[in-house]
């Protein structure tokens, strides 16, 4: 009976945890790819992506990719990515494949503010996966994608990835993205369509794990605050999260958000760049 009871005991305390979005695919990345498409075809681009940003200018955040993903059930989703060399970017491996849902095919969109039309454009089919990555929790959220060469202007440039052991808590960084604004009606084929940026700071792995618990963040994991609903959203997966707007150092990839929305005031989920460096320059 004991025992029992502490069974029941430690799944309650699981079931407290907040659930992360791991059906990207079905749940967030093919809905929002209709809503992106609907609303460049309007030509509404008066304003707004990433939950309390602000909009970016065409310099800004030189690095992220746009991703168009083609599933093989002929569906089509979104994501974002960041150009490492001339031939090569890193987005979160659920881009690729998540629990549900696999990708055939990315059309990696760089120097453009929008998503299905303009910039240059290159398509992949060659993704290189961790070999550790986990669909159900997200951990070792990291794919490398392999690209036709890309050149480097004003609007295209590389980053530099995060290496040694800081683990950046305190720090202001820059999350972009084309993904959602505000959840619900709120962020509705009406709104603006536009690469997006937005503010956030680092927290502890121990402040995170009490919202998402241990088996979502681990020591490859970096957190940033949700506080004020500022935000990453559905959309904005695999994009970058740097020192600086105009390119600085990639620090995160980002990974998961909460499954009741980004303007809940919950933390932000990355891949920790540091924990996957040796691995990602072992493919560039």
């Amino acid at each position: 009976m004991k025992s029992l009871l502490i069974v029941f005991a430690l799944a309650a305390l699981a079931l407290a945890y907040e659930p992360i979005e791991n059906n990207y695919h079905e749940n967030v990345g093919i809905p929002e790819a209709a809503r992106i498409m609907q609303a460049e075809q309007a030509m509404d681009f008066d304003g707004s992506r990433i939950v309390g940003g602000s909009a970016a200018n065409a310099g800004a955040h030189p690095h992220l990719g746009g991703l168009v993903v083609t599933l093989t059930n002929g569906g089509t989703s979104v994501c974002g990515s960041s150009l490492l060399t001339n031939t090569r970017s890193v987005t979160a491996a659920h881009c690729w494949r998540d629990q549900r849902n696999q990708a055939r095919q990315f059309v990696v969109v760089h120097g453009s503010n929008r998503l299905f039309s303009g910039g240059v454009r290159t398509t992949t089919s060659s993704v290189t996966v961790h070999g550790s990555y986990n669909p159900v929790n997200l951990n070792n959220d990291v794919a490398i994608i392999n690209h036709n060469w890309v050149g480097y202007n004003n609007v295209i440039r590389n980053i530099a990835l995060a290496s040694g052991s800081a683990n950046y808590v305190g720090t202001w960084a820059h999350a972009a993205g084309f993904g959602r604004t505000a959840d619900g009606a709120a962020g509705a084929i009406t709104n603006n369509q536009a690469k997006r940026q937005v503010r956030l700071q680092v927290i502890t792995n121990a402040v995170c794990q009490q919202t998402y618990g241990s088996g979502n963040v681990i020591a490859s994991t970096l957190c940033t605050s949700g506080a004020g609903g500022v935000s990453t959203c559905g959309g904005d997966s695999g994009g970058p999260l740097a020192t600086s707007a105009t390119g600085g150092i990639l620090i995160g990839i980002t990974s998961f958000g909460s499954t009741r929305g980004c303007q809940v005031g919950l933390p932000a989920g990355f891949a920790r760049v540091t924990s996957f460096n040796a691995w990602i320059r072992a493919r560039l």
